[in-house]
């Protein structure tokens, strides 16, 4: 009940909100911007009506400051060729994919001579001098509560980043997927026969047709989540036995909770340690009182 309601929540949220500002106007709260926006036109409103008490860094910031009107980070100088030469290689090569496209300018990069990669190397030392003074700029004129959101917001971001990256390192992998709910294999079969006027009412039917099914109705899906389960276990073992012949034990289950669970039990063995010490500390204290 609880993972499906939060499957519900993720895919009906998705960081967005109605309410409703003076006059009656709809207005839409941005999931990871600052302000808000009105229903329909997707106009952001002026700061006077960004913000509301309570509102966290990512939905809303005093003033309508927010970490999006922070100064970018210059482009590297391979980036600056790209940015300069993709249109032309384009014309040159209009038939090939944008992964190939790709491949010709960094093998073009590769070739071009160190004083021509020096123009863009100057480039992007004067644009990270400015981007200095800019950065200076801005954090100057945050008030401390600013600063400590923005911080915050930035940590999340950052915190994101790591997540993708690591999801993409074991796809690329090949980690197994993991076995599926019952619930999620319903949901799979009957998703797209499902009347809905969008995928959000289609879920929530779905999974108020999967309360209402008896034992018998929902056994059949059952027991193939069963026989996925059974499915992953062997592919997982499997695949950790690859993870540890390349040197990434990291990637192992067991060394994971072993070092998950080493800080708790360190923590346990000191307390442990410290009861003794102050027990045989009393003991020796009564004896010497005794004699």
């Amino acid at each position: 009940m609880a993972a499906a309601a939060a499957l519900l929540g993720r895919a009906a949220g998705l960081g967005l909100g109605l309410v409703t500002a003076a006059g009656g106007r709809r207005l839409l709260r941005c999931g990871t911007g600052a302000g808000l926006r009105e229903r329909g036109t997707g106009t952001l409103l002026d700061a006077a009506v960004l913000c509301w008490p309570g509102g966290a860094a990512e939905r809303c910031l005093s003033r309508g400051t927010s970490s999006n009107q922070r100064p970018k980070r210059p482009l590297t100088a391979y980036f600056r060729f790209v940015m300069d030469n993709r249109t032309a290689f384009r014309e040159k090569n209009p038939e090939v994919s944008n992964t190939e496209l790709i491949k010709k300018l960094a093998g073009a990069w590769k070739e071009l001579p160190a004083s021509q990669k020096q123009v863009y190397e100057e480039a992007r030392k004067t644009d990270w001098i400015r981007y200095g003074e800019q950065l200076a700029a801005y954090k100057a004129q945050l008030t401390p509560a600013q600063a400590a959101a923005l911080k915050e917001e930035r940590r999340k971001q950052m915190a994101r980043r790591r997540s993708i990256r690591a999801k993409r390192e074991l796809t690329l992998l090949g980690k197994p997927k993991r076995a599926r709910s019952g619930f999620n294999i319903f949901l799979s079969e009957n998703f797209q026969q499902t009347e809905g006027n969008s995928p959000v009412a289609k879920l929530k039917k779905l999974f108020d047709t999967w309360q209402k099914m008896s034992a018998s109705q929902k056994q059949p899906y059952l027991q193939l989540a069963q026989d996925d389960k059974v499915r992953y276990e062997n592919e997982i073992k499997s695949w950790e036995a690859k993870m540890i012949e390349l040197g990434r034990e990291d990637l192992v289950r067991s060394r994971r909770q072993r070092l998950k669970k080493k800080p708790a039990e360190t923590a346990k063995q000191t307390a442990t340690a410290k009861a003794k010490a102050s027990s045989s500390g009393k003991k020796a204290k009564l004896k010497k009182s005794e004699e």
